[in-house]
């Protein structure tokens, strides 16, 4: 089987110009598309995710992929490593038209398999090595990592906001949070994280 696999970014862009290329390069090579494959969606998805995972899943050998260049395989050099170590695997052939790209059974095919597999797992490596060694710089600077607390939601958008001068008068009665909070049917933490954020006349009533 001959798949022609298109990709673009927004709707925007047109297929019409990678669908010619393939065309034009079936044409003059005797071969013929037996299925198309066009998605709109950014290159930086995963494969996995995308219409070309599924085409690679159901793959067999021999089968030839046929896309206008590389790059509409994916966006990052460790994805296309990958997708085309897929392919390898599987004894699919990838042709990229306009990069003059054939990746199929000979040895250099094999060869590249192993530089491809061997790349991206120290891509990978490399990746986390770095992450964790900017986590590790951030905590010996002394900043804390992670959401800092109470900082993500305006005071506005909190749950009791629209119920602040009720609160409010209940403190002034001298009400216990326990029993605002029953009342407002929240429990007493909520009702404590809210006078935090607000703290309103009375705040540091009796609990």
């Amino acid at each position: 089987m001959t798949y022609g696999y298109i990709r673009v970014s927004t709707d925007k862009q047109t297929v019409e110009n990678q669908r010619y290329e393939i065309l034009r390069f079936c044409q003059a090579h005797g071969l013929a598309v037996d299925g198309w494959i066009e998605e709109t969606i950014s290159g930086t998805t995963a494969y996995t995710q995308r219409a070309l995972g599924r085409l690679l899943r159901r793959t067999r050998p021999g089968d030839l992929i046929l896309c206008a260049e590389l790059s509409r395989l994916g966006r990052s050099l460790l994805m296309i490593m990958e997708i085309l170590n897929q392919c390898l695997m599987r004894g699919c052939k990838v042709w990229s038209i306009k990069d003059g790209y054939r990746l199929g059974e000979d040895i250099q095919s094999k060869v590249l398999a192993f530089a491809f597999g061997l790349s991206a797992e120290i891509e990978r490596n490399l990746i986390a090595q770095r992450t964790r060694e900017a986590l590790a710089r951030r905590r010996n600077e002394g900043i804390r990592l992670g959401r800092p607390r109470g900082s993500t939601i305006p005071y506005q958008r909190l749950h009791l906001y629209p119920h602040r001068e009720r609160i409010a008068r209940l403190l002034a009665q001298g009400c216990s949070q326990s029993l605002i909070a029953r009342k407002l049917r929240v429990s007493r933490s909520t009702l404590s994280r809210f006078l935090s954020r607000s703290a309103p006349p009375n705040a540091k009533e009796k609990r």
